[in-house]
């Protein structure tokens, strides 16, 4: 055995042990190709019982005495890992109380400790502090998740948690460099939609000012992560995330430093790459990339409209991410004031306006009124009608007009009886019609009340709440995502529709306190 591959790397103050792939070798490969589990997460979140010396040891032993058939092999993994490390605290919730408790007792059933303790060879990286994971399958932290599930945790009295949740993403940028996509070894080369600012305005909220100048450095290693390489790019070039256009404007991009199978979706990434003539590199990394997006996956990436094997998200400079981008811009321009940094303020406020005025012109379709996601080597628009079109709204890019036409293709192309859903188009994929998520109803709500649309804002937000509680009333439970067109349980993806679940709860939470009347 290649030891090289075992051996642990100290990062910050935490030994994180490579990536499963790497650690496990042809045992991974065999256990993902052979499809032993039916999720492919289920190995890479397993904890080794001994060390992966061992373990491989005896596995090729074992391998090479015997034909291991699939039951075999699974009984040698069964045998030699055990399941993760933080079991969930148990919660039978009663099924006549209300959602408000049963969100409310959910937030400690969906709450890890930090690990005093942990396998050294375990995916999962310690985090310093509390934190609230969304629950089924998913039982790790996941960056833009938590800015919706805090949305619901203050509203639940837990601002202690925020402000644990606050400081695990601060640790994240400060020991990695970034906040990966969640807190697993197999999720450090990409991240997710960058709501770590929005974060700070929350918690700013509750504490005062005094949370941006606290959390300055982090803002900034955050932005220098989703900017690097900007300074060296010439026009019509681009470098990981950051690309930039022939009249100099700088924006950004989705991006994975990997373009190989995910770890933790490894059967079908490469049954993805077979089904395709593509270059099957060039597959994975756009696969990688869309699981960075948030959305994965979605007709908003595929070049057909349709089709997996198209999927293209790294030649897309996509609206949402582009707003975010601004909005950390402009906080550390607010967060450089408050901490007195004159000499930085200018630079930070140039790239807003910069990227402000791009938002306004290349994402904007005058003639059919929406925001859309921009093909920026094609200079032009993707097509595609999304949710994600409300962003400019969010975050105050979109000009009153804008805003209008917006609210209008929102209600005329995404509006359902449920609530919005994701897309205009039906491809099986889970972030395309039928499907809405909580995360776009509260961008989309807010926004429009921010531009003082509260009308069309009170119909998303009566017709969101009614359809959770349709749900819950039937199942007890909330769900991941939600049909919004007939409310059967919602599919379509890699995985069911998982229980628990964060952000879910958190909207759900924060809406019925804004709406108090509806429900």
């Amino acid at each position: 055995m290649n030891t090289e591959t075992s051996e642990l790397k100290t990062v910050g103050n935490q030994e994180v042990p490579p990536r499963p792939d790497l650690l496990w070798k042809d045992l991974f490969t065999d256990v993902q190709r052979r499809a032993i589990f039916d999720d492919s997460k289920t190995f890479v979140d397993l904890v080794p019982l001994a060390s992966p010396e061992s373990i491989l040891s005896t596995y090729h032993h074992v391998k090479a005495e015997h034909k291991l058939d699939d039951e075999a092999l699974k009984t040698f993994v069964l045998e030699h890992f055990a399941p993760a490390e933080t079991a969930a605290v148990a919660y039978n919730p009663d099924p006549n109380e209300d959602v408000t408790t049963h969100i409310d007792e959910l937030w400690t059933a969906l709450t890890r400790q930090p690990q005093s303790k942990k396998s050294p060879y375990s995916s999962r990286i310690a985090l310093p502090a509390a934190y609230v994971v969304p629950g089924g399958r998913f039982d790790e932290i996941y960056y833009w998740d938590s800015y919706f599930t805090m949305l619901g945790l203050l509203e639940s009295g837990r601002s202690e948690l925020v402000r644990d949740m606050v400081q695990n993403f601060a640790y994240l940028i400060d020991t990695f460099g970034h906040i990966p996509n969640g807190n697993r070894t197999y999720y450090l080369s990409r991240s997710q939609p960058p709501f770590f600012a929005s974060m700070v305005d929350l918690l700013a909220g509750v504490d005062g000012d005094d949370v941006y100048r606290r959390y300055l450095p982090e803002l900034e290693k955050e932005y220098a992560y989703w900017m690097d390489g900007a300074d060296q790019l010439q026009p019509g070039e681009a470098r990981r995330r950051v690309l930039r256009l022939e009249d100099g404007t700088l924006l950004n991009r989705y991006w994975d430093d990997l373009a190989e199978p995910r770890q933790e979706a490894y059967v079908e990434d490469v049954e993805t790459a077979e089904a395709s003539s593509r270059d099957h590199a060039m597959v994975w990394r756009n696969l990688r990339a869309g699981a960075e997006s948030g959305w994965d996956f979605s007709s908003r990436w595929l070049k057909d409209g349709k089709t997996l094997t198209t999927i293209r998200t790294i030649d897309i400079a996509p609206i949402d991410l582009n707003s975010l981008l601004y909005h950390l811009e402009r906080t550390l321009v607010k967060a450089n004031e408050l901490a007195g940094h004159t000499d930085k303020i200018d630079h930070y406020r140039e790239r807003a306006a910069q990227r402000l005025q791009a938002i306004r012109t290349r994402f904007w379709n005058a003639e059919q009124d929406y925001y859309g996601d921009y093909l920026w080597q094609e200079d032009k628009l993707t097509g595609v009608i999304s949710a994600a079109m409300a962003f400019p709204l969010f975050y105050g890019i979109a000009t009153p007009e804008q805003a209008r036409g917006v609210a209008a293709t929102l209600e005329r192309e995404l509006l359902k009886p449920g609530g919005l859903s994701s897309t205009t188009t039906t491809t099986g994929q889970q972030w395309d019609q039928p499907n809405g998520w909580a995360p776009s109803q509260w961008i989309a709500i807010e926004g429009l009340k921010r531009y003082d649309n509260t009308q069309l804002a009170r119909t998303i937000a009566s017709r969101w709440i009614h359809t959770n509680l349709e749900r819950y009333n039937e199942e007890h439970k909330l769900i991941e995502k939600y049909n919004v067109i007939n409310n059967q349980r919602a599919g379509g993806g890699e995985y069911p529709a998982q229980d628990g679940f964060g952000w879910t709860n958190g909207v759900l939470r924060a809406l019925m306190a804004d709406y108090p009347d509806v429900h």
